[in-house]
This record gives structure tokens, sequence and C-alpha cells, in this order.
């Protein structure tokens, strides 16, 4: 196990390297200004490689796994609507859990309320917040659960993605102005670092354990999708709020 963690650790070392770089040559080459207390970077980077590693491991270990083998336990019940009802839960779940969406949304709330489209005041700012998170996670559940549905009948994956982005630039076209750079944002929060393993884990193990579906064709494709529906979804509750 020490091996394997030391090996992580070099691979995360590795994959950070053009960060630390591109971030150096700026700051000592064109900004050429030395790199403000260099000793707590340092260690910063450390940690961060450190956590890294700890944190890829835990879904190799983890995440991975549990995410195959409840999608093959539900194939073998045999049960559509408790699959449904689990894709759905899952995409929800670790979405409205998620702490950027947490952060983005009380931000949005803020320049919501220094816009004057809300009314200025506690109590609005935290409604308006946690009406755009529920309305992420929902966007985000309903894509799951399409996506598993795509999966168990085998429709190509690019027909939901044209699909998604023709419907994102029809809600563009009617939603007010200050919703949709918030809109486009918030697709971003199906990158996080739950929903993309557990989301993935489901989809390749469906597509693995289902006769006739291929887990590199059928099996991934979620996220993508996943990441239009938020769009759509938040245009929309501009509209309506």
């Amino acid at each position: 196990m020490l091996k394997q963690l030391l090996q992580g650790f070099i691979d995360s070392s590795r994959d950070l390297l053009p960060i630390v770089l591109v971030i150096a040559f700026f700051q000592l080459v064109v900004l050429q200004q030395p790199l403000p207390d260099l000793g707590n970077l340092l260690g910063g980077m450390l940690l961060v490689v450190a956590g890294l590693t700890l944190f890829v491991r835990g879904l190799e270990k983890g995440l991975f796994p549990i995410g195959e083998s409840m999608a093959y336990a539900f194939v073998r019940k045999g049960n559509l609507w408790s699959l449904l009802t689990f894709a759905f839960a899952l995409g929800f779940g670790t979405t409205v859990a998620e702490p950027a969406l947490i952060a983005v949304s009380g931000e949005a709330a803020e320049v919501a309320a220094a816009g004057n489209v809300i009314e200025n005041s506690a109590a609005s700012q935290k409604s308006y917040a946690n009406g755009l998170r529920l309305t992420v996670a929902l966007s985000v559940g309903f894509a799951v659960l399409l996506g598993v549905f795509r999966i168990l009948k085998g429709w190509p994956i690019h027909y939901l993605i044209i699909s998604g982005y023709i419907g994102v630039v029809l809600m563009t076209g009617i939603a007010p102005d200050w919703i949709i750079g918030i809109a486009y944002d918030s697709g971003g929060v199906t990158t996080s670092t739950i929903t993309v393993p557990l989301v993935t884990a489901l989809g390749v193990g469906l597509a693995s354990s289902i006769k006739g579906r291929n887990p590199m064709i059928d099996g991934f494709g979620l996220i993508a999708f996943a990441s239009l529906t938020p769009m759509i979804f938040v245009m929309l509750y501009g509209v309506l709020y």
C-alpha cells in the first residue's frame, strides 16, 4: 500500500507540474515579482499533492466500486423504477451538497440583490440562493435519470447532447439577461469531486451489466448531458422568478 501511495504521490506531482510552471513563469518572467511567502506556498502545494493523492486513491477504492456494484445489483433486481429513482436521487444528492454550488448560489444572491433583481434583505437572498441551488440539483437528478434510461434503451448519446444544446440556445433567447451568465456557469457544477466519479461509475457499471451494451460507448456521456440541463433549468428559473 505504501508503494502504491508513493506512486500516486509521484503521479499527482507530475499532473500538477504544468500548473506550477505556468504560475511561476508569469509571476517571475511576465510580472517580474518574487513569489510571496514562499515557505507557506511550498507547504500548501505539498498538502495539495498529498490531498489529491489520497482523493484519487479513495475514488479507486471506494466510490468507483460502490457505483458499479450498485448498478449491477439494480440490474439483477430487474426493477426499472427503483433504478430510475436511485439515478435521480444520486444526481440530486451529490449536487445539492456540493460546496461550490452553495458558494456560487450565495454569491449570485448577493449580486441579484445589488442589482435590484430581488429585495436587498437576508431573507430574500437566502430564498433566492436556495431556489437556485435546488433548481440545479433537480436538473442534474433529471439528467442522470434520463441518461440511465438512455443506456437501458440504447439511444445514441449525441441525440441527447444535440437536443440539450438546442434547448440551451432556445432558453437563452427568452431568459432575462441577469440569469444567463449564472445559468451557463451552473453547468460546471456537474464536474464536482463527488458527482463525476459516482455518476461515471454508475454508467459504466450499468453498461457492463446489460447484454449488448458497450461500456466505452454506452457507459460514458452522462456528465456531458448533466452539464447542459442546469443551464436550461436555471434560465427557466429566471423566467419564472
